[in-house]
């Protein structure tokens, strides 16, 4: 019996090691619990670069999708994007582009991938502002290497890029920006590129919901 009882101790003992050592569970029916923030964002990109006066040609439209993988542990990121540019219809009033001839918007595409992101929570003094505003978020930083219609960009490579995700209480993460500094910013601008976070999972795949719209 006592055997049995000294080994009921070693148990709970054990037990209880292990959830205090979890930092975020409790033991009095708290019913708070550990959620990971998501690793894996997808979304999607829509803005326009400057006026013709900064980007030859412009303003361009920018669409596209991107991707974006986040390692916490380790305070690294890995993006990709895919756009298709062409001018606005800016260029009809600047007589740069015939609204019935599709060919004169110089349509065009970019693959976009950075590898050596680097993660920090410095969003306030490195990510523009929003209205309404944003309340929370982070930002990256690393090098992009850019296509142009899958090859090489003729701006050359590779560029300073600034990612910044960003949110607030109804929706943690709904934000991206994009920025670039040279030889990008020459055919993309210096201003930040703004899109959308459609979805985030977390390491398993299973979809988080910091990035959707709870009811």
């Amino acid at each position: 019996m006592k055997n049995t009882s000294r080994a009921w101790l070693v148990v709970a003992s054990a037990t209880l090691g292990c959830v205090a050592g979890m930092g975020g569970l409790t033991l009095a029916g708290d019913s708070a619990y550990y959620s990971p923030p998501p690793v894996h964002y997808a979304g999607l990109i829509n803005d326009y670069t400057p006026s013709a006066a900064v980007t030859k040609g412009g303003p361009y439209e920018m669409r596209g999708h991107w991707t974006l993988d986040v390692d916490e542990r380790h305070g690294a990121a890995r993006f990709s994007a895919a756009l298709n540019m062409e001018t606005s219809d800016f260029g009809i009033t600047q007589g740069t582009v015939n609204k019935d001839d599709p060919t004169t918007r110089g349509a065009h595409t970019h693959h976009i991938s950075m590898t050596d992101g680097v993660v920090n929570s410095d969003w306030m003094t490195s990510c523009p502002k929003f209205s309404p505003a944003v309340t929370e978020g982070f930002v990256i930083t690393g090098t992009a290497t850019i296509t142009g219609n899958g090859g090489p960009a003729p701006f050359g490579n590779p560029s300073p890029i600034t990612i910044c995700v960003l949110g607030a209480a109804d929706v943690k993460y709904s934000n991206i920006t994009i920025s670039f500094g040279t030889p990008a910013s020459g055919h993309f601008g210096t201003q930040a590129i703004h899109g959308v976070i459609v979805r985030c999972s977390g390491a398993l795949g299973r979809d988080s919901k910091d990035c959707t719209l709870q009811e």
